[in-house]
């Protein structure tokens, strides 16, 4: 099954969000063969699980956790509060994340095992930054990420977990990877995927996220190894992000 999982990093009040769900839900009529995720702020988390409630291809994700499940961390969120408001997933490693928190590896693979142990299903993303692909060190760049996350988890974490490759130079630029340097990566990770999980892989969904719109989305989800799309600007649209549903 098919994955368009929204990102609406910080944008939207309640009421404008709370809308951009009604329309969303309106338009999801007869749509039962892809899986919807909404990753959303914080505030809007139990507002948001009580529209969905009772849809069955409908999910929600927040956009972030902290590591560990509670203590002295003013301002921080952990995986069992996400939880018990109704969250499902959880995005954990975006590049915004790494590039402004200065998060990495060691850290995310700390988040992923918090969020896993309460239930949640991350969303892993990864991806190589404009100076890297120009170098022609994306390859190498994405390796690294995952050998010191994902690839350093047990099989028994791998309930539920997604990967988001997200070319870093892709995202909100209004650029994007063509379809055939999307596949290259996805088929490049899914590679290292099976080295380490052997079958397991085929539970690995593989979502491409780096300004996908209507106008490409069918193309790169034709490909072989790209199971749907982590959206973000798209997804502040509630007409074209359905539209990307339905391709």
């Amino acid at each position: 099954m098919r994955i368009v999982a929204a990102n609406w990093k910080m944008n939207l009040t309640r009421s404008e969000g709370l809308a951009l769900v009604d329309d969303l839900l309106v338009r999801n009529e007869n749509i039962n063969s892809v899986t919807i995720v909404l990753g959303v702020p914080f505030p809007f988390l139990v507002d948001v699980a009580d529209r969905i409630k009772g849809l069955a291809n409908v999910h929600l994700a927040a956009q972030n956790c902290h590591h560990e499940e509670s203590g002295a961390f003013t301002g921080e969120v952990s995986a069992k509060m996400l939880k018990s408001c109704g969250a499902e997933y959880v995005i954990l490693g975006h590049s915004e994340r790494r590039a402004y928190f200065e998060e990495d590896d060691a850290l995310i693979l700390k988040k992923m095992k918090a969020a896993i142990g309460q239930g949640l299903k991350p969303i892993y993303c990864c991806g190589e930054r404009q100076e890297h692909r120009e170098a022609g060190r994306y390859f190498e760049v994405v390796e690294k990420q995952l050998n010191e996350s994902v690839l350093m988890l047990q099989t028994a974490y791998l309930n539920g977990l997604i990967i988001a490759y997200e070319p870093v130079w892709a995202i909100g630029t209004g650029l994007s990877a063509s379809p055939e340097q999307a596949e290259e990566m996805h088929s490049f990770i899914y590679g290292l995927l099976q080295k380490r999980f052997g079958a397991l892989v085929s539970d690995i969904p593989l979502l491409y996220g780096g300004s996908v719109k209507p106008s490409n989305a069918a193309e790169l989800f034709a490909k072989q190894h790209i199971d749907g799309g982590l959206i973000g600007g798209a997804s502040l649209v509630a007409e074209d992000f359905m539209a990307i549903v339905r391709v």
